[in-house]
């Protein structure tokens, strides 16, 4: 049933995942592996001239570069930089934290500190994916918005539907324009191309101000934005900024801004990823069924079929639902229907007649049409649920 669906799916996504973090690691570790080995040599190589030129035992050298990397992680550098722990740089540590980016570049070093910190993020992380939740409800409320009326003012072109915005019901694009909804993958598009853009106008900005190049702009921002955050290049860290306030609060709005776009993308991919697993899963399991079915056919070949029956040996599976029962598995093989059967269908054709009997008395409950459904914007917890009730919604709406 749909547990076993929702099991099958959920291992298959384990799989892809596991798959994708072995290949990712090969690629990784094929293309960085020699750089660190030669990194290391010549790191090797200085440390041995430099203990030589200046009298010095390595272990002693090794002792005083130990104590400077303690120095180091408690925000002690070479060159001058801004205090980590004045108010400005506290606030810039909460935002890490609060966003769960966590660039690691300033980290509590006092017992209070790491206690506190347990509880502030606790609340803090919560609250703020409840907004990143609300904020891509209110985004893809204003995209199925936009594109449905673009869809309107084609269908108006056409001569679909009258100027006056009145929907004629003698026609059928009129008709189910009520129930039309934007595409998982124009509203993926969007979030693309407006991503793409906030991350080119912020690497605009770190390029002169901070020194990157441009490349590696476009690096920080993904990583920012993306809340992956490794912390080997972060911005607003040097002590002095030419207009340093206004830079300041633009480097708030764009990491404000790319981290909620980068939420909602990463929030439509994961659809598309499901859609495409449940695409999987229907091939397998026609497949499976295909097998089963000759299976069936080949031990009961001696078994007298009407024509009717024998007609459907090549049926295809399209719905989840189909062979799950022993009603199912008894009309393929060929045998009657059981009186089991047929009073089973008659309760469940009553039981559909009185809900719709209850429903128009009550006023007609606005429900989510099928289409919706088959294109996978039903289900799913947390903002993925979030976002399907709202295409859903404003499929309906206006």
């Amino acid at each position: 049933g749909r547990l076993n669906a929702d099991n099958a799916r959920f291992l298959l996504l384990a799989v892809l995942i596991v798959l994708y973090m072995l290949c990712g690691a090969a690629v990784f570790s094929a293309i960085e592996l020699p750089t660190e080995r030669e990194a290391k040599e010549r790191w090797e190589e200085r440390l041995e001239n430099f203990t030589r030129r200046h009298n010095l035992s390595r272990a002693e050298l090794r002792h005083f570069l130990r104590e400077y990397e303690e120095a180091s992680v408690a925000g002690i550098r070479v060159d001058d930089i801004r205090p980590r722990w004045d108010f400005t740089g506290a606030f810039y540590f909460v935002g890490t934290v609060v966003s769960t980016i966590g660039f690691g570049m300033t980290t509590p070093a006092t017992v209070g500190g790491k206690i506190f910190l347990i509880f502030y993020g606790l609340i803090g992380c919560a609250g703020t994916i409840l907004f990143f939740n609300l904020f891509l409800e209110r985004l893809i409320t204003v995209i199925a918005y936009v594109m449905k009326s673009c869809h309107e003012r084609q269908l108006r072109r056409k001569g679909v539907l009258p100027h006056d915005g009145r929907r004629g019901s003698g026609t059928s694009e009129a008709d189910s324009l009520a129930g039309w909804k934007p595409s998982v993958y124009y509203v993926m598009l969007i979030l693309c191309v407006a991503s793409l853009i906030i991350s080119c106008c912020a690497s605009a900005m770190y390029t002169p101000i901070e020194g990157w190049s441009y490349f590696d702009s476009l690096y920080f921002c993904f990583v920012a934005f993306s809340t992956i955050g490794f912390g080997d290049l972060v911005s607003s860290q040097n002590i002095r900024y030419d207009s340093q306030g206004l830079y300041r609060f633009g480097n708030f709005v764009f990491i404000l801004m790319g981290v909620c776009c980068i939420y909602s993308l990463f929030n439509v991919i994961s659809i598309v990823i499901k859609q495409s697993i449940n695409w999987i899963l229907k091939k397998l399991a026609c497949k499976c069924c295909h097998r089963c079915q000759r299976r069936l056919f080949r031990s009961r070949r001696n078994v007298v079929m009407p024509g009717n029956v024998r007609s459907r040996r090549n049926i295809s599976i399209e719905t989840d639902a189909v062979n799950e029962s022993d009603t199912d598995g008894r009309r393929l093989s060929g045998e009657m229907i059981s009186m089991r059967d047929f009073l089973a269908s008659n309760k469940v054709s009553l039981a559909i007649m009185q809900k719709q009997l209850s429903e128009t008395a009550n006023g007609y409950p606005r429900q989510m049409s099928s289409s919706s459904k088959q294109n996978g914007f039903s289900g799913g917890v947390g903002a993925l649920a979030i976002m399907n009730n709202r295409l859903a919604e404003t499929s309906v709406d206006r």
